[in-house]
């Protein structure tokens, strides 16, 4: 034993020895010419080394690196692609023998790394995808398979008895990193700076404390994360834990704000669950938003499958642009995702918003479009806190602007138009059940709704509902790919009461009556000002047993002819006009309803007519015909038989809130006339025996209505 004590220190003498020498002798700056040649040979580029080069053998082995620079190839915006301050490492020698690893701090400060594609697609990376060079490839020539089983088979060989290596870091600091990415192709630009990271005594089965941060951008967005934790890696790697972690992040961009973004969770395992809780501050455009939650995650062994068993938000959003301030969402659900198979599940176990609540489930499979299908249910669904009211539009005061040109007023309008490009990267399809439906006041209940998103389209395959004791029943298709958006529509309402349908969607009840149509509508624009002139298609209506309130034309008829005939007028009935039926063909073309074969029947009257609306301008102007085939008593008044099978043409016009009714009675009194003349010609014709006489008598009585 103390034979081998003294030969084993002889040998640390000696080694002890060579390192003073090599310390002392070797300088290892020596070798930058080597190295920079080697570099430039693999791969073309020029390797700078301005700082020295300096090492140490004990009682640790290590080394300092001082300023680097990488140079770019010709063409590029940054001179380097890779260039560091300082680099140092140092491993300890005492525990090499024991299979210990213990590297002490290890320090890399200013790196930079610069990558960049050009808009030919060439990259400053593709010189260390460059060919071997020639004398490479000949030594690879000279290797046969017959030599390469020559080798000694013991000199690979790895002994699975032998000591497994512990590995230890005292620390890691990274200081004033930056990553700067730039593709000209695609004009995305990527910059991180200000990236910080530090590691305190690391080393496997021992909890170590873990700071890191950093700032970015990305095109016109920038943004900032920091954070803490302990990392405690373990063998096998699938073990190791997060604890007390704390990550805080900042984003900005022209619409949107975050000024902070926080993630915390006590601790993270893999097959585990582990709980992470979060909340965001911040503004988007002038909205003020807040969102607190927490979810229970398990992530299993393999990194492939990610299950959600609780996931809870809650989001506020508050400000003059938000409908029904403030706006509460509240949402709790359960979900999974399967990495292999790119498939995520999402359970909304309830989605709050305000009053209105939600049921229903989402899936998603992410591939380059991701394809979306869900379910959604609601029992009451009311919109109307959220929509603005069209006497809140009519009392908003105008801004005042600037007179522009019809050109420039298209040109602003389009502008307008909301870009649904996006639609394009979408295949979403699913279904909305809602038992109970308000917007605008209007009432529906059991609506179902089936719709999809494929290839920039907007399809609404069914639109089924009840609708005030009938049902409607519709589909629609939005092209997304046209700007402005264009749209078609077409369906059936059956059996539906005009009264209270009126009454609630617009408050007024100038029509009553069981009501049928079908409609057919297209065009292009979302916003009115494109909506409404591009507006073209067809309805045919038809009601039965109902009435026109604010007009009663058989007691207008009554006081319109007494007054004529210098006699009392008596203006007490009812301001309506019963009808037994009533239809009407309307035609929409950009702007204006053209209105054909309007007939109205009643035991009293029957009506023909025509005319127009102006639905931008909200004017009408409608030319209605009137025959009397009954006694006027049943619309209150006395009877004026007289004017009965005789044609009274009625001027509809005017605004549509207040509009005026005209009677034509000069035709009246001609056809009055005309009339009365008739009968005394029939009572002449028996009277008159000369056939002569009784033509020029004809003729001169007829004579006086041409």
């Amino acid at each position: 034993m103390k034979k081998l004590s003294i030969l084993l220190g002889t040998l640390l003498a000696i080694l002890v020895s060579c390192v003073i020498v090599l310390v002392i002798f070797v300088n290892p700056n020596q070798f930058k010419p080597l190295i920079v040649n080697q570099v430039k040979d693999k791969t073309g580029l020029d390797l700078v080394i301005t700082g020295d080069i300096s090492w140490q053998f004990f009682p640790s082995i290590g080394f300092q690196l001082g300023q680097t620079e990488l140079k770019n190839p010709q063409g590029y915006s940054s001179a380097n692609m890779f260039k560091v301050d300082e680099v140092g490492i140092d491993v300890s020698l005492f525990g090499l023998l024991d299979h210990e690893l213990n590297i002490g701090n290890v320090r890399l400060e200013g790196a930079e790394v610069h990558l960049e594609t050009l808009k030919n697609g060439q990259s400053n990376l593709d010189s260390f995808k460059a060919p071997e060079s020639a004398s490479s490839q000949a030594t690879k020539s000279k290797s046969t398979p017959s030599q390469a089983k020559e080798e000694p088979s013991d000199t690979v060989k790895t002994d699975d008895s032998s000591q497994p290596w512990e590995l230890s870091v005292q620390g890691v600091d990274i200081v004033n990193g930056v990553l700067d990415i730039q593709d000209q192709q695609t004009k995305t630009f990527t910059k991180l700076y200000d990236l910080q990271l530090s590691l305190d005594n690391f080393a496997v089965n021992q909890w170590s404390n873990v700071t890191f941060g950093a700032k970015g951008s990305h095109n016109q967005q920038t943004f900032a994360v920091s954070g803490t934790t302990e990392l405690n890696v373990s063998n096998p790697w699938q073990d190791s834990t997060l604890r007390d972690m704390s990550i805080k992040a900042s984003y900005s961009d022209k619409q949107v704000q975050i000024k902070q973004a926080e993630v915390t969770a006590e601790s993270l395992s893999l097959t585990k669950e582990n709980l992470i809780k979060y909340q965001v501050s911040g503004k988007a455009n002038d909205m003020a938003l807040s969102a607190d939650g927490q979810a229970s995650m398990t992530i299993d062994e393999a990194l492939n499958h990610i299950s959600l068993t609780q996931f809870n938000v809650n989001t506020q959003l508050d400000g003059k642009s938000v409908p029904n301030a403030p706006l509460k969402l509240q949402l709790a659900a359960k979900g999974s995702y399967d990495l292999g198979k790119k498939q995520a599940k999402l359970n909304l176990d309830t989605l709050d918003i305000n009053e209105m609540q939600w049921q229903g489930k989402v899936n998603a499979k992410l591939d380059e479009i991701p394809k979306i299908t869900f379910s959604l249910s609601s029992d009451n669904v009311d919109l109307d806190p959220f929509l603005v009211s069209p006497e809140a539009q009519s009392q908003a005061k105008p801004k005042t602007v600037p007179a522009k040109t019809h050109d420039q007023s298209l040109i602003d309008q389009k502008a307008a138009e909301p870009d649904l490009s996006a639609l394009s990267g979408l295949d979403v399809s699913g279904s909305v059940k809602m038992k109970q439906f308000k917007a605008a006041n209007a009432k529906l209940h059991n609506v179902d709704i089936n719709m999809a998103i494929h290839q920039g389209k907007v399809l609404l395959n069914h639109f089924d509902a009840d609708l005030y004791d009938g049902h409607v029943n519709a589909k629609a298709t939005l092209d997304g790919n046209d700007l402005p958006a264009t749209y078609k529509a077409s369906g059936t309402i059956k059996h539906v009461e005009a009264l209270p349908l009126l009454k609630d969607l617009t408050k007024k009840q100038w029509l009553a009556g069981n009501m049928n149509a079908d409609f057919s509508v297209q065009g292009a624009g979302l916003t009115p000002e494109i909506l409404k002139p591009n507006l073209e298609g067809s309805l045919d209506m038809a009601f039965k047993d109902g009435s026109i309130n604010g007009v009663n034309v058989a007691q207008l008829i009554r006081t319109t002819y007494a007054k004529l005939k210098g006699q009392k007028v008596e203006d007490d009935a009812p301001q309506k006009t019963d009808f037994s039926s009533l239809t009407a063909k309307v035609k929409l073309d950009q702007g204006v309803a053209n209105v054909t074969s309007l007939h109205l029947q009643s035991p009293l009257l029957r009506i023909q007519g025509e005319g127009s609306a102006n639905y931008l301008e909200e004017t009408m102007d409608m030319l209605v015909r009137t025959s009397l085939v009954s006694s006027l008593k049943g619309q209150g008044g006395k009877s004026i038989d007289e004017l009965r099978d005789v044609t009274i043409p009625l001027n509809i016009h005017g605004q549509w809130a207040k509009p005026k009714f005209k009677l034509v009675f000069d035709d009246v009194l001609k056809q009055k006339a005309r009339k009365e003349v008739d009968r005394g010609l029939e009572k002449l014709d028996g009277k008159i025996k000369d056939e002569r006489t009784k033509k020029a008598v004809n003729g001169l009585i007829k004579g006086l209505f041409n």
